[in-house]
């Protein structure tokens, strides 16, 4: 059973251009939330980056409001801790932050002679220490470093994909497409009739078994363009686990 607290002294209660801001306890956590009244009906309730927004009718009292949220309390609670999560694995663009490639993580760090690098955060033990070395000023701003990991990133994806496709290109005897790389936010790959083949540029940042993963179910379509049993057959033919795979690159969203 779900019970709300609710707050009534006068500093839980402060008007802003954007609304009422309010308190309340949901599950034992203090939830802040923004109350908008406005011409509607029911009330509405929407969880972002922001936080917590309500918008109720212009009449309706907060103790209504409030009595919605208890009866919501474990939803409200969830969404806001998905997107403190969501916010926690946003890249921070400054010296010493890890970055992944590959799934290893990879450190930038300032040497002694005013270059920025990006070396290997974590070693094993005997493996070779790569780095990659930037010649760039010691101190920079957020939007250089990020400009900086970005163009790493895709000079090592455009390097790994192009040698991922060549090879599976070859085991599936296809013809080697043209590769581009995407941004999009809900896929990982995508192939077309013309042959062109766009990768994520973000499967640069997953362990090289699920890049290959992707490249061999794209380049299958260029032998089925469905999602038909002939399809999986190509694509077990030259990644046997694919069901695995798949199920693992969805837990990374």
């Amino acid at each position: 059973m779900t019970t709300a607290k609710l707050f009534r002294s006068p500093k839980d209660r402060r008007t802003t251009p954007a609304g009422e801001i309010r308190h309340v306890s949901l599950n034992g956590k203090e939830v802040a939330y923004t109350l908008k009244r406005c011409k509607r009906r029911t009330i509405g309730m929407k969880i972002d980056s922001e936080g917590l927004t309500v918008r109720i009718p212009l009449r309706e009292s907060v103790c209504w409001v409030e009595s919605v949220l208890q009866n919501r309390a474990d939803w409200v609670v969830e969404k806001l801790d998905e997107w403190k999560s969501r916010k926690s694995s946003e890249p921070v663009w400054e010296e010493g932050a890890v970055f992944p490639l590959l799934g290893e993580p990879w450190r930038l760090a300032a040497i002694a002679t005013g270059v920025m690098q990006m070396t290997r955060a974590t070693m094993k033990a005997g493996a070779e220490d790569r780095q990659m070395q930037l010649p760039l000023p010691s101190v920079l701003t957020a939007r250089q470093i990020e400009k900086i990991v970005m163009d790493w990133y895709r000079n090592k994806a455009l390097a790994c994909f192009s040698e991922r496709l060549a090879l599976y290109a070859d085991k599936l005897g296809v013809a080697l497409p043209q590769l581009r790389l995407s941004h999009a936010r809900t896929q990982w790959g995508s192939c077309n009739s013309r042959g062109i083949v766009h990768l994520n540029w973000r499967l640069i940042q997953m362990p090289l078994h699920l890049v290959d993963y992707v490249v061999a179910h794209e380049l299958s379509h260029l032998i089925e363009m469905n999602h038909s049993p002939a399809f999986w057959q190509a694509v077990g033919r030259v990644y046997p686990n694919y069901a695995e795979a798949r199920k693992e690159l969805k837990r990374f969203g």
